[in-house]
């Protein structure tokens, strides 16, 4: 379901990963970040530790991108699907990994959830950016990173997908190949001087912008800093400079 581009300033640009462990410590860095970032990425452990109530609260404070990378068969992941979207979250993924059949049931339940009013894009997820070459052999892939997050990308676009999570290293590579419209949102992003931690596949923010992607996720960089609002503000200046 891609939808048309529409400009995004650098501060709704910038999606932080809320990788702290209670809603207490997650709702205090909203409260911090109100207005300064463009929305906040809840995740498989905060989801399942505080539940769809907590993801409610913290929507009335930034808007939320439900990272859950669903990935199961077909009819699982829609009636998943229905389940997650009557949060209404900005954002919401599953693996392309899942195949043509499961990314076409989370699309079938992301259309009925707009065509009523909602608001939430759908993404799939390519390549995890932990994942690079000697562990994509590992798993049995020959394809280069790049070359695989590309095959699902196209594979997510044809299905209907709005978009994708990838590496901001392919994000160009796949905006020409699936259009502007479809959105690329790439973790991995670390500002200049930052330490790459678990990611083996990183860019700067803005790197990551002149690559093509549409946002940017960063989490220690802005969650573990002493002023997480001061730190925001600094990336969202180095996306705009």
């Amino acid at each position: 379901m891609p939808t048309q581009p529409s400009p995004l300033t650098p501060r709704e640009r910038l999606v932080v990963a809320l990788d702290v462990p209670s809603a207490r410590e997650a709702l205090a860095l909203a409260d911090q970040l109100a207005g300064r970032v463009g929305m906040l990425k809840v995740g498989l452990e905060l989801f399942c530790s505080e539940g769809p109530a907590f993801v409610r609260e913290l929507q009335a404070r930034v808007p939320v991108f439900l990272d859950l990378k669903l990935h199961d068969i077909p009819n699982t992941v829609r009636r998943a699907m229905e389940a997650v979207l009557r949060l209404d979250p900005r954002l919401v993924n599953v693996h392309a990994q899942g195949g043509p059949a499961m990314l076409e049931a989370a699309v079938e339940a992301v259309r009925a959830h707009r065509a009523a009013g909602g608001r939430t894009e759908l993404l799939a997820v390519t390549v995890l950016t932990s994942l690079d070459r000697e562990a994509l052999a590992a798993l049995g892939h020959a394809a280069q990173p790049d070359e695989l997050a590309l095959a699902y990308a196209k594979l997510a676009h044809q299905a209907g997908c709005g978009g994708v999570v990838c590496s901001a290293w392919e994000a160009a590579a796949i905006r020409d190949a699936c259009g502007e419209g479809f959105h690329r949102l790439t973790p991995g992003i670390r500002p200049t001087g930052s330490a790459h931690q678990d990611q083996a596949r990183v860019m700067t923010p803005a790197q990551a912008v002149a690559s093509g992607s549409t946002w940017l996720v960063v989490g220690r960089p802005i969650t573990h800093a002493p002023d997480p609002a001061a730190a925001a503000e600094a990336i969202v200046a180095e996306i705009q400079a």
